[in-house]
């Protein structure tokens, strides 16, 4: 009778442990595909001089610092993103400086990481290679692949655990900071078009007052009556909103002072007061700041790419690639006598990503424009 005690394998025995963690130094060439006994942690090349072991772990080390601070750089970097958002100037300068301080010891610590773990870990060796026409044959594949294992021999990249693992740190966070920063390039949870929509200049002020125009640059609202000169142009931002480049970025205006006759049916005079007309400085071809404005002809023209609108009726497209007029602005005066927006522009302002919509087409369906 036999003994079946030996002869059947335990469940256990014919699955391999799983270890958590980084693997231990690797005891075979299985890389390629096909298993080889390990000779030794670098082949001995004739004219290759290896590192001492000494130099070896000295340069483990400090590349393993540089490795340290560079993920350190690489959190900081998504960090800063997070906490330190744009907004008026200050903000903005801060954000910049934490965004570009941080990327930059990221990738100054990767960069000096790897340069020392070549200078001081791997082995010393000139290299000769000679370039062949066509596909290599079966031998010089098998020589660049014992070259491969080599080289994972010599790097230490299987041997020296703290390296690999420091080096997979540094890199982790600098993989993501391009995902953080395409975040801004997509809609947001919030809604999205709705931002881009509208204005602030359809808001009020915290005593429920219309937004007072603003001289760009100076701080001071504007009189209608001081802005008298036929002619005339300004470059204009919302009350509460002078250092707010968010705000900016859509709500800028130029305003031109026309004499009464001087304006067109395009304009839609129920929106300007004494002459004087509103539109968006936000040309909608791409975006450029349109404000060479030529007196005589009542042209605005956008110097990024030629688009031309007449302003003297409704800053309609009499030239180049933009395919829509400047939104017009319905402005008034408060009992004061300062010019102040009534309401926010009746259509989208900015480039042309609202021609693939109806977004004007609702305004004039909706009679907004008349």
């Amino acid at each position: 009778m036999t003994d079946n005690n030996h002869d059947i394998e335990q469940p256990e025995e014919r699955a391999p442990k799983r270890v958590i963690g980084t693997p231990s130094p690797a005891t075979s060439t299985s890389i390629l595909g096909h298993e080889e006994p390990r000779k030794a942690d670098v082949v001995q090349v004739p004219g290759v001089t290896p590192q001492d072991e000494a130099t070896a772990r000295k340069g483990e080390r400090y590349a393993a610092l540089c490795f340290l601070v560079a993920f350190l750089g690489g959190i900081g970097f998504v960090v800063s993103y997070v906490v330190f958002q744009v907004g008026d100037i200050e903000k903005t300068q801060v954000s910049n400086l934490a965004l570009g301080g941080t990327l930059t010891l990221a990738l100054l610590g990767l960069a000096a990481g790897l340069t020392t773990w070549v200078r001081l870990v791997m082995p010393k060796y000139n290299l000769v290679q000679e370039r062949h026409p066509m596909a290599s044959d079966t031998q010089t594949r098998s020589y660049v692949a014992e070259t491969f294992l080599q080289g994972a021999n010599e790097s230490g990249i299987a041997k020296r655990p703290l390296l690999r693992r420091t080096l997979l740190a540094a890199a982790a966070p600098l993989g993501l900071a391009p995902l953080v920063l395409l975040r801004d390039l997509g809609p947001s949870h919030t809604n999205f078009p709705a931002k881009l929509r509208h204005t602030v200049w359809g808001e009020k002020t915290k005593d429920g007052k219309p937004r007072k125009l603003i001289v760009e640059g100076s701080g001071s609202p504007i009189r209608a009556a001081d802005f008298n000169s036929p002619g005339g142009i300004l470059s204009v931002v919302p009350e509460g909103y002078e250092h707010d480049l968010n705000a900016l970025a859509k709500a800028t205006l130029i305003l031109i002072k026309f004499r009464p006759e001087e304006l067109k049916s395009g304009t839609n005079l129920n929106w300007t007061h004494d002459g004087i007309v509103a539109y968006s400085k936000i040309c909608t071809h791409v975006g450029c700041p349109a404000a060479l404005y030529e007196q005589t002809t009542h042209h605005i023209l956008c110097p990024c790419h030629q688009s031309t609108f007449d302003a003297a009726d409704g800053a309609k497209v009499i030239f180049g690639p933009a395919a829509r007029p400047l939104p017009q602005l319905p402005i008034a005066v408060d009992s004061e006598g300062y010019l102040i927006a009534t309401a926010d522009f009746p259509v989208p302002v900015g480039p042309s990503f609202w021609e693939r919509g109806d977004a004007e087409a609702e305004v004039r369906e909706n009679g907004a424009q008349q």
